[in-house]
Protein backbone atom coordinates (compact mmCIF):
# COMPACT_ATOMS: atom_id res chain seq x y z
CA UNK A 1 0.00 0.00 0.00
CA UNK A 2 1.44 3.37 -0.75
CA UNK A 3 1.92 6.30 1.71
CA UNK A 4 -0.75 9.07 0.86
CA UNK A 5 0.11 12.70 1.20
CA UNK A 6 -1.56 15.79 3.04
CA UNK A 7 -2.69 16.80 -0.41
CA UNK A 8 -3.97 13.62 -1.21
CA UNK A 9 -6.45 13.31 2.50
CA UNK A 10 -7.47 16.97 1.73
CA UNK A 11 -8.84 16.15 -1.90
CA UNK A 12 -10.47 12.87 -0.33
CA UNK A 13 -12.24 15.22 2.71
CA UNK A 14 -13.37 18.10 0.04
CA UNK A 15 -14.92 15.48 -2.17
CA UNK A 16 -17.61 14.84 0.70
CA UNK A 17 -17.63 17.63 3.48
CA UNK A 18 -16.47 21.16 2.49
CA UNK A 19 -16.43 21.94 6.25
CA UNK A 20 -13.34 23.16 7.91
CA UNK A 21 -10.32 22.10 6.03
CA UNK A 22 -7.74 24.73 7.82
CA UNK A 23 -8.60 22.51 11.41
CA UNK A 24 -7.40 19.49 9.16
CA UNK A 25 -4.00 21.23 8.39
CA UNK A 26 -3.71 22.85 11.50
CA UNK A 27 -4.01 18.95 13.28
CA UNK A 28 -1.35 17.43 10.67
CA UNK A 29 1.01 20.12 11.33
CA UNK A 30 0.96 20.10 14.81
CA UNK A 31 1.48 16.18 14.73
CA UNK A 32 4.17 16.65 12.38
CA UNK A 33 6.14 18.88 15.22
CA UNK A 34 5.19 16.51 17.87
CA UNK A 35 6.43 13.46 15.94
CA UNK A 36 9.22 15.30 14.41
CA UNK A 37 12.85 12.47 14.95
CA UNK A 38 10.42 9.74 15.61
CA UNK A 39 10.37 6.80 13.09
CA UNK A 40 8.50 3.73 12.17
CA UNK A 41 9.99 0.33 12.30
CA UNK A 42 10.02 0.56 8.66
CA UNK A 43 12.22 3.80 9.52
CA UNK A 44 10.01 6.43 7.86
CA UNK A 45 9.14 8.99 9.56
CA UNK A 46 6.11 8.44 11.85
CA UNK A 47 4.01 11.40 10.84
CA UNK A 48 3.08 8.75 8.11
CA UNK A 49 1.48 6.53 10.18
CA UNK A 50 -1.27 9.09 11.67
CA UNK A 51 -2.12 10.54 8.16
CA UNK A 52 -2.67 6.95 6.63
CA UNK A 53 -4.80 6.51 9.75
CA UNK A 54 -6.90 9.81 8.81
CA UNK A 55 -6.99 8.80 4.95
CA UNK A 56 -8.61 5.32 6.29
CA UNK A 57 -11.42 7.29 8.14
CA UNK A 58 -11.97 9.48 5.29
CA UNK A 59 -12.73 6.86 3.01
CA UNK A 60 -15.11 6.32 5.68
CA UNK A 61 -16.82 9.91 5.37
CA UNK A 62 -15.93 10.72 8.76
CA UNK A 63 -16.38 14.21 10.33
CA UNK A 64 -13.62 16.92 10.24
CA UNK A 65 -13.60 16.61 14.34
CA UNK A 66 -12.80 12.54 13.62
CA UNK A 67 -9.91 12.94 11.00
CA UNK A 68 -8.78 15.44 13.33
CA UNK A 69 -8.48 13.08 15.94
CA UNK A 70 -6.90 10.34 13.37
CA UNK A 71 -4.54 12.94 12.75
CA UNK A 72 -3.56 13.59 16.41
CA UNK A 73 -4.34 9.95 17.79
CA UNK A 74 -0.87 8.85 19.62
CA UNK A 75 0.03 12.59 20.77
CA UNK A 76 -0.80 12.27 24.29
CA UNK A 77 0.71 8.67 24.15
CA UNK A 78 3.71 9.09 22.13
CA UNK A 79 4.74 12.75 22.75
CA UNK A 80 4.93 15.54 25.72
CA UNK A 81 1.10 16.76 24.75
CA UNK A 82 -1.59 16.80 27.17
CA UNK A 83 -5.36 16.31 26.61
CA UNK A 84 -5.80 19.59 28.10
CA UNK A 85 -3.66 20.96 25.02
CA UNK A 86 -5.61 19.40 22.45
CA UNK A 87 -8.45 20.74 23.99
CA UNK A 88 -7.19 24.19 24.00
CA UNK A 89 -5.53 23.90 20.48
CA UNK A 90 -8.43 22.58 19.01
CA UNK A 91 -11.81 21.18 20.64
CA UNK A 92 -13.58 19.25 23.55
CA UNK A 93 -14.72 16.48 20.71
CA UNK A 94 -11.02 16.10 19.24
CA UNK A 95 -9.17 15.91 22.82
CA UNK A 96 -11.87 12.87 24.08
CA UNK A 97 -11.36 11.18 20.81
CA UNK A 98 -7.57 11.17 21.50
CA UNK A 99 -7.81 10.37 24.64
CA UNK A 100 -10.19 7.81 24.05
CA UNK A 101 -7.96 6.18 21.55
CA UNK A 102 -4.73 6.75 24.37
CA UNK A 103 -3.19 3.73 25.94
CA UNK A 104 -3.01 3.99 30.05
CA UNK A 105 0.80 4.34 31.32
CA UNK A 106 2.86 0.95 31.85
CA UNK A 107 3.24 2.19 35.27
CA UNK A 108 0.22 2.00 36.74
CA UNK A 109 0.35 -2.03 36.50
CA UNK A 110 2.28 -4.69 38.30
CA UNK A 111 2.62 -6.62 34.84
CA UNK A 112 2.23 -6.24 31.17
CA UNK A 113 -0.89 -7.95 30.61
CA UNK A 114 -2.69 -6.11 33.74
CA UNK A 115 -1.58 -3.02 31.43
CA UNK A 116 -3.29 -4.86 28.08
CA UNK A 117 -6.45 -5.67 30.04
CA UNK A 118 -7.02 -2.62 31.01
CA UNK A 119 -6.29 -0.65 27.29
CA UNK A 120 -8.66 -3.25 26.15
CA UNK A 121 -11.25 -2.36 28.70
CA UNK A 122 -10.56 1.31 28.14
CA UNK A 123 -11.18 0.53 24.36
CA UNK A 124 -14.77 -1.60 24.67
CA UNK A 125 -16.63 0.70 27.33
CA UNK A 126 -15.92 3.92 24.81
CA UNK A 127 -18.69 3.06 23.27
CA UNK A 128 -21.02 4.57 25.84
CA UNK A 129 -19.25 8.10 25.54
CA UNK A 130 -18.76 7.71 21.56
CA UNK A 131 -18.77 5.32 18.68
CA UNK A 132 -15.98 7.28 16.83
CA UNK A 133 -13.41 6.18 19.66
CA UNK A 134 -13.61 2.74 18.41
CA UNK A 135 -13.66 3.59 14.98
CA UNK A 136 -10.33 5.84 15.03
CA UNK A 137 -9.01 2.80 17.13
CA UNK A 138 -10.47 0.42 14.15
CA UNK A 139 -8.64 2.51 11.75
CA UNK A 140 -5.38 2.95 13.52
CA UNK A 141 -5.65 -1.00 13.79
CA UNK A 142 -6.46 -1.40 10.45
CA UNK A 143 -3.23 0.63 8.89
CA UNK A 144 -0.75 -1.63 11.90
CA UNK A 145 -1.96 -4.33 10.39
CA UNK A 146 -1.56 -3.69 6.49
CA UNK A 147 2.31 -2.59 7.70
CA UNK A 148 2.92 -5.29 10.00
CA UNK A 149 5.65 -6.71 7.89
CA UNK A 150 8.52 -4.14 9.49
CA UNK A 151 7.34 -6.17 12.84
CA UNK A 152 9.54 -9.08 14.43
CA UNK A 153 8.01 -12.61 13.75
CA UNK A 154 6.31 -13.50 17.42
CA UNK A 155 5.05 -9.53 17.48
CA UNK A 156 3.53 -10.56 14.34
CA UNK A 157 1.63 -13.12 15.69
CA UNK A 158 0.81 -11.10 19.01
CA UNK A 159 -0.93 -8.13 17.26
CA UNK A 160 -2.60 -10.94 15.01
CA UNK A 161 -3.98 -12.44 17.23
CA UNK A 162 -5.17 -9.68 19.37
CA UNK A 163 -6.83 -8.37 16.16
CA UNK A 164 -8.58 -11.54 15.60
CA UNK A 165 -10.01 -11.84 18.99
CA UNK A 166 -11.01 -8.29 19.46
CA UNK A 167 -11.15 -6.03 16.33
CA UNK A 168 -12.21 -8.18 14.31
CA UNK A 169 -15.54 -9.02 16.26
CA UNK A 170 -15.74 -4.86 17.47
CA UNK A 171 -15.86 -4.32 13.18
CA UNK A 172 -18.39 -7.05 12.63
CA UNK A 173 -20.85 -5.32 15.80
CA UNK A 174 -20.83 -2.11 14.70
CA UNK A 175 -21.52 -3.28 11.21
CA UNK A 176 -18.51 -2.15 9.80
CA UNK A 177 -17.97 -5.54 7.11
CA UNK A 178 -15.41 -3.74 5.19
CA UNK A 179 -12.90 -3.46 8.23
CA UNK A 180 -13.78 -6.74 9.34
CA UNK A 181 -12.96 -8.79 6.78
CA UNK A 182 -9.54 -7.10 5.67
CA UNK A 183 -8.47 -7.58 9.11
CA UNK A 184 -9.48 -10.77 9.59
CA UNK A 185 -7.62 -11.70 6.52
CA UNK A 186 -4.24 -9.81 7.24
CA UNK A 187 -4.68 -11.81 10.49
CA UNK A 188 -4.55 -15.34 9.05
CA UNK A 189 -1.52 -14.46 6.59
CA UNK A 190 1.15 -13.82 9.77
CA UNK A 191 -0.91 -16.30 12.16
CA UNK A 192 -1.09 -19.55 9.64
CA UNK A 193 0.97 -18.37 6.40
CA UNK A 194 1.18 -21.65 4.94
CA UNK A 195 -2.89 -21.57 5.00
CA UNK A 196 -2.95 -18.34 3.73
CA UNK A 197 -1.16 -18.94 0.63
CA UNK A 198 -2.58 -22.16 -0.07
CA UNK A 199 -6.48 -20.49 0.21
CA UNK A 200 -5.25 -17.79 -2.07
CA UNK A 201 -4.37 -20.49 -4.55
CA UNK A 202 -7.79 -22.23 -3.97
CA UNK A 203 -9.79 -18.75 -4.56
CA UNK A 204 -7.76 -17.91 -7.54
CA UNK A 205 -8.76 -21.46 -9.17
CA UNK A 206 -12.52 -21.06 -7.95
CA UNK A 207 -12.44 -17.09 -9.76
CA UNK A 208 -11.09 -18.66 -13.02
CA UNK A 209 -13.27 -21.76 -12.76
CA UNK A 210 -16.58 -19.53 -12.22
CA UNK A 211 -15.85 -16.83 -14.69
CA UNK A 212 -18.34 -18.58 -17.51
CA UNK A 213 -21.04 -19.24 -15.18
CA UNK A 214 -20.71 -15.77 -13.36
CA UNK A 215 -20.69 -13.97 -16.87
CA UNK A 216 -23.70 -16.04 -17.80
CA UNK A 217 -25.65 -15.12 -14.95
CA UNK A 218 -25.07 -11.40 -15.24
CA UNK A 219 -25.76 -11.37 -18.35
CA UNK A 220 -29.35 -13.34 -17.81
CA UNK A 221 -30.43 -10.92 -14.65
CA UNK A 222 -28.91 -7.58 -16.08
CA UNK A 223 -31.45 -8.26 -19.12
CA UNK A 224 -34.00 -9.80 -17.08
CA UNK A 225 -33.97 -6.77 -14.72
CA UNK A 226 -33.64 -4.12 -17.60
CA UNK A 227 -36.86 -5.69 -18.91
CA UNK A 228 -38.73 -4.63 -15.93
CA UNK A 229 -37.33 -1.35 -15.93
CA UNK A 230 -35.61 -1.77 -12.57
CA UNK A 231 -32.62 0.07 -11.97
CA UNK A 232 -29.57 -1.70 -10.96
CA UNK A 233 -26.10 -2.13 -10.59
CA UNK A 234 -25.03 -5.48 -9.83
CA UNK A 235 -21.35 -6.81 -8.47
CA UNK A 236 -19.29 -10.02 -7.92
CA UNK A 237 -17.68 -11.00 -4.60
CA UNK A 238 -16.30 -14.36 -4.20
CA UNK A 239 -15.80 -15.48 -0.40
CA UNK A 240 -12.85 -14.44 1.33
CA UNK A 241 -10.21 -16.55 2.32
CA UNK A 242 -10.79 -15.75 6.23
CA UNK A 243 -14.50 -16.70 5.81
CA UNK A 244 -13.56 -20.10 3.61
CA UNK A 245 -11.07 -21.17 6.09
CA UNK A 246 -13.38 -20.83 8.84
CA UNK A 247 -16.11 -22.95 6.59
CA UNK A 248 -13.34 -25.26 6.16
CA UNK A 249 -12.59 -26.00 9.62
CA UNK A 250 -16.07 -26.70 10.57
CA UNK A 251 -16.36 -29.56 8.44
CA UNK A 252 -17.28 -28.12 4.72
CA UNK A 253 -15.54 -29.33 1.47
CA UNK A 254 -15.76 -26.36 -1.18
CA UNK A 255 -18.41 -27.31 -3.05
CA UNK A 256 -20.86 -27.57 -0.16
CA UNK A 257 -19.89 -23.73 0.79
CA UNK A 258 -23.06 -22.25 -1.09
CA UNK A 259 -21.55 -18.38 -1.13
CA UNK A 260 -18.82 -19.37 -2.58
CA UNK A 261 -20.08 -16.68 -5.30
CA UNK A 262 -22.03 -14.14 -4.84
CA UNK A 263 -24.20 -11.84 -6.80
CA UNK A 264 -24.61 -8.45 -5.13
CA UNK A 265 -27.21 -6.44 -6.77
CA UNK A 266 -28.41 -2.78 -5.84
CA UNK A 267 -31.91 -1.29 -6.67
CA UNK A 268 -33.76 1.93 -5.49
CA UNK A 269 -35.89 0.50 -2.55
CA UNK A 270 -37.42 -2.20 -0.06
CA UNK A 271 -40.30 -2.83 -2.52
CA UNK A 272 -37.69 -3.77 -5.28
CA UNK A 273 -35.50 -5.58 -3.40
CA UNK A 274 -38.94 -8.18 -3.29
CA UNK A 275 -39.94 -7.89 -6.85
CA UNK A 276 -36.20 -8.71 -8.08
CA UNK A 277 -36.13 -11.36 -5.69
CA UNK A 278 -39.20 -12.99 -7.54
CA UNK A 279 -37.83 -12.49 -11.02
CA UNK A 280 -34.87 -14.14 -9.66
CA UNK A 281 -36.50 -16.81 -8.34
CA UNK A 282 -38.70 -17.47 -11.74
CA UNK A 283 -35.73 -18.04 -13.54
CA UNK A 284 -33.30 -20.20 -11.35
CA UNK A 285 -33.98 -23.06 -8.94
CA UNK A 286 -33.73 -22.12 -5.00
CA UNK A 287 -31.81 -23.79 -2.70
CA UNK A 288 -34.79 -23.37 -0.15
CA UNK A 289 -32.77 -23.56 3.59
CA UNK A 290 -30.23 -20.92 2.58
CA UNK A 291 -33.12 -18.17 1.54
CA UNK A 292 -32.66 -15.01 4.78
CA UNK A 293 -35.16 -12.05 5.08
CA UNK A 294 -32.49 -10.05 6.72
CA UNK A 295 -34.40 -7.01 5.42
CA UNK A 296 -37.64 -7.53 7.83
CA UNK A 297 -35.58 -9.23 10.82
CA UNK A 298 -31.86 -7.49 10.22
CA UNK A 299 -29.31 -9.00 12.03
CA UNK A 300 -28.47 -7.75 15.67
CA UNK A 301 -25.68 -5.66 13.90
CA UNK A 302 -28.52 -4.12 11.79
CA UNK A 303 -27.72 -6.05 8.32
CA UNK A 304 -30.30 -5.47 6.16
CA UNK A 305 -29.95 -7.81 2.67
CA UNK A 306 -32.17 -10.43 0.75
CA UNK A 307 -29.85 -13.43 0.60
CA UNK A 308 -30.84 -16.27 -1.42
CA UNK A 309 -29.09 -18.90 -2.91
CA UNK A 310 -29.57 -20.60 -6.74
CA UNK A 311 -28.14 -23.42 -8.77
CA UNK A 312 -26.61 -21.24 -11.72
CA UNK A 313 -24.82 -21.77 -14.95
CA UNK A 314 -23.19 -25.18 -14.62
CA UNK A 315 -25.47 -26.49 -11.97
CA UNK A 316 -22.82 -24.30 -9.61
CA UNK A 317 -24.45 -22.74 -6.16
CA UNK A 318 -24.40 -19.17 -6.37
CA UNK A 319 -25.33 -16.96 -3.62
CA UNK A 320 -27.69 -13.18 -4.16
CA UNK A 321 -27.74 -10.66 -2.14
CA UNK A 322 -30.73 -8.01 -3.01
CA UNK A 323 -30.06 -4.58 -0.97
CA UNK A 324 -30.54 -0.99 -1.81
CA UNK A 325 -27.91 1.90 -2.13
CA UNK A 326 -28.42 2.49 1.61
CA UNK A 327 -28.54 -0.86 2.65
CA UNK A 328 -24.79 -1.40 0.91
CA UNK A 329 -23.23 1.32 2.42
CA UNK A 330 -24.56 0.53 6.01
CA UNK A 331 -23.23 -3.39 4.97
CA UNK A 332 -19.76 -1.53 4.45
CA UNK A 333 -19.51 0.87 7.06
CA UNK A 334 -22.34 -0.29 9.85
CA UNK A 335 -22.79 2.58 12.38
CA UNK A 336 -20.13 4.41 10.34
CA UNK A 337 -22.68 5.13 7.55
CA UNK A 338 -24.79 7.53 9.67
CA UNK A 339 -21.29 10.22 8.54
CA UNK A 340 -23.65 10.12 4.89
CA UNK A 341 -27.18 9.40 6.37
CA UNK A 342 -27.16 12.34 8.66
CA UNK A 343 -24.20 14.31 8.49
CA UNK A 344 -25.73 17.21 10.72
CA UNK A 345 -25.78 15.17 13.51
CA UNK A 346 -24.49 11.93 12.67
CA UNK A 347 -22.44 11.63 16.14
CA UNK A 348 -26.07 11.92 17.76
CA UNK A 349 -27.48 9.34 15.40
CA UNK A 350 -24.67 6.84 16.01
CA UNK A 351 -24.95 6.94 19.71
CA UNK A 352 -29.07 6.69 20.02
CA UNK A 353 -29.14 3.73 16.99
CA UNK A 354 -26.01 2.07 19.76
CA UNK A 355 -27.78 2.64 22.68
CA UNK A 356 -31.69 1.16 21.06
CA UNK A 357 -31.10 -1.16 18.71
CA UNK A 358 -27.13 -2.96 19.16
CA UNK A 359 -27.57 -5.93 21.60
CA UNK A 360 -23.83 -6.30 22.28
CA UNK A 361 -23.60 -2.54 23.12
CA UNK A 362 -25.48 -2.67 26.08
CA UNK A 363 -24.10 -6.11 27.31
CA UNK A 364 -20.65 -4.69 27.22
CA UNK A 365 -22.04 -2.13 29.53
CA UNK A 366 -23.75 -4.74 31.99
CA UNK A 367 -20.12 -6.77 31.85
CA UNK A 368 -18.78 -3.62 32.72
CA UNK A 369 -20.76 -3.03 36.04
CA UNK A 370 -20.01 -6.79 36.86
CA UNK A 371 -16.56 -7.33 36.69
CA UNK A 372 -14.50 -4.79 38.22
CA UNK A 373 -10.93 -6.78 37.80
CA UNK A 374 -9.70 -6.18 33.94
CA UNK A 375 -8.69 -9.52 33.75
CA UNK A 376 -11.65 -11.16 34.51
CA UNK A 377 -14.01 -8.34 32.46
CA UNK A 378 -11.92 -9.18 29.11
CA UNK A 379 -12.15 -12.68 29.05
CA UNK A 380 -15.71 -12.40 29.71
CA UNK A 381 -16.36 -10.16 27.18
CA UNK A 382 -14.51 -13.13 24.88
CA UNK A 383 -16.61 -15.89 26.38
CA UNK A 384 -20.11 -13.96 25.82
CA UNK A 385 -19.36 -11.66 22.67
CA UNK A 386 -16.43 -12.26 21.25
CA UNK A 387 -17.51 -15.86 20.35
CA UNK A 388 -19.33 -17.88 17.50
CA UNK A 389 -22.95 -16.38 18.49
CA UNK A 390 -26.03 -18.26 17.53
CA UNK A 391 -29.58 -16.06 17.07
CA UNK A 392 -32.91 -16.92 18.58
CA UNK A 393 -36.35 -15.91 18.18
CA UNK A 394 -39.16 -15.18 20.45
CA UNK A 395 -42.52 -16.53 19.29
CA UNK A 396 -43.34 -12.83 18.16
CA UNK A 397 -40.45 -13.04 15.45
CA UNK A 398 -38.00 -10.76 17.20
CA UNK A 399 -34.32 -11.35 17.06
CA UNK A 400 -32.15 -12.35 20.46
CA UNK A 401 -28.50 -12.58 20.09
CA UNK A 402 -26.91 -14.74 22.54
CA UNK A 403 -23.37 -16.57 22.80
CA UNK A 404 -22.46 -20.36 21.96
CA UNK A 405 -23.91 -22.39 25.00
CA UNK A 406 -26.17 -20.23 25.70
CA UNK A 407 -29.41 -22.40 27.52
CA UNK A 408 -33.42 -21.08 27.99
CA UNK A 409 -32.10 -19.52 31.13
CA UNK A 410 -29.86 -17.35 29.17
CA UNK A 411 -32.59 -16.62 27.07
CA UNK A 412 -35.03 -16.08 29.84
CA UNK A 413 -32.97 -13.15 31.36
CA UNK A 414 -31.90 -11.30 28.20
CA UNK A 415 -35.85 -11.13 27.69
CA UNK A 416 -36.37 -9.56 30.98
CA UNK A 417 -35.56 -9.59 34.67
CA UNK A 418 -39.37 -10.70 35.71
CA UNK A 419 -39.03 -13.34 33.38
CA UNK A 420 -36.10 -15.47 34.26
CA UNK A 421 -37.37 -15.13 38.20
CA UNK A 422 -41.02 -16.22 37.09
CA UNK A 423 -39.10 -19.04 34.66
CA UNK A 424 -40.64 -23.03 35.62
CA UNK A 425 -39.83 -24.11 31.91
CA UNK A 426 -39.26 -23.59 28.39
CA UNK A 427 -40.64 -24.44 24.60
CA UNK A 428 -38.24 -24.79 21.79
CA UNK A 429 -39.41 -24.92 18.33
CA UNK A 430 -42.83 -25.91 20.52
CA UNK A 431 -41.33 -28.94 22.17
CA UNK A 432 -40.54 -29.30 26.01
CA UNK A 433 -36.99 -29.00 26.97
CA UNK A 434 -34.59 -29.14 29.75
CA UNK A 435 -33.09 -25.71 31.36
CA UNK A 436 -29.93 -26.70 30.30
CA UNK A 437 -30.61 -27.07 26.83
CA UNK A 438 -28.43 -25.90 24.52
CA UNK A 439 -29.58 -23.00 22.32
CA UNK A 440 -28.85 -23.49 19.22
CA UNK A 441 -29.83 -20.79 15.73
CA UNK A 442 -32.95 -20.20 14.68
CA UNK A 443 -34.34 -21.62 17.47
CA UNK A 444 -38.12 -20.49 18.22
CA UNK A 445 -38.12 -20.09 22.32
CA UNK A 446 -40.97 -19.60 24.57
CA UNK A 447 -40.38 -19.20 27.81
CA UNK A 448 -43.14 -20.66 30.42
CA UNK A 449 -43.73 -18.43 33.56
CA UNK A 450 -45.73 -18.69 37.00
CA UNK A 451 -46.05 -15.53 39.32
CA UNK A 452 -45.65 -18.04 42.22
CA UNK A 453 -42.64 -19.67 41.23
CA UNK A 454 -39.87 -19.59 43.74
CA UNK A 455 -37.27 -18.07 41.80
CA UNK A 456 -34.22 -19.50 40.49
CA UNK A 457 -32.95 -22.89 41.53
CA UNK A 458 -29.58 -23.54 43.38
CA UNK A 459 -28.05 -24.87 40.21
CA UNK A 460 -28.89 -21.93 37.78
CA UNK A 461 -25.93 -20.72 38.10
CA UNK A 462 -23.97 -23.97 36.49
CA UNK A 463 -26.45 -23.66 33.60
CA UNK A 464 -25.92 -20.24 32.45
CA UNK A 465 -23.25 -18.22 30.20
CA UNK A 466 -24.10 -14.84 30.21
CA UNK A 467 -23.51 -12.18 32.82
CA UNK A 468 -26.49 -10.58 32.64
CA UNK A 469 -28.27 -14.51 33.90
CA UNK A 470 -25.81 -14.57 36.37
CA UNK A 471 -25.86 -11.19 37.99
CA UNK A 472 -29.90 -11.61 38.04
CA UNK A 473 -29.40 -14.96 39.17
CA UNK A 474 -27.62 -13.77 42.22
CA UNK A 475 -29.34 -10.29 42.48
CA UNK A 476 -32.19 -12.33 43.56
CA UNK A 477 -30.95 -14.82 45.96
CA UNK A 478 -29.45 -11.64 47.88
CA UNK A 479 -33.20 -10.37 48.24
CA UNK A 480 -34.03 -13.85 49.47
Amino acid sequence: MNNVTLEELIEKVRSYNKGNIDLIIKAYDYASKKHEGQKRQSGEPYIIHPLNVAFILAEMHADIDTICAGLLHDTIEDTDATREDIERDFNESIALLVEGVTKIGKMNFSSKQDCEHANTRKILISIAEDIRIIVVKLADRLHNMRTLQHMKGYKQKKKALETLEIFVPLAYYIGAYKIKNELSILSLKYLEPREYENLIEIRKEITKDSEKCIQDMLTTVKQLLDEHNIENEIRVRIKNIYSMEKKLNNGYTIPEIHDLITLKVIVDDVYTCYGTLGLIHSKYHVVNDKFRDYISSPKTNMYKSLHTTVFGADDKLVQFQIKTREMDRAASLGLAAFWDFDKDDARKTMQNELKNKYQFARSIIEIDKIFKDNGEFVDQVKRELFRDEIYVYTPKGDVIQLPEGSTPIDFAYKIGNSIGNSMIGALVNNSEVSLDYKLKNKDVVKILTNDLALGPNDDWDEKVTTSTAKKRIREYRKKQ
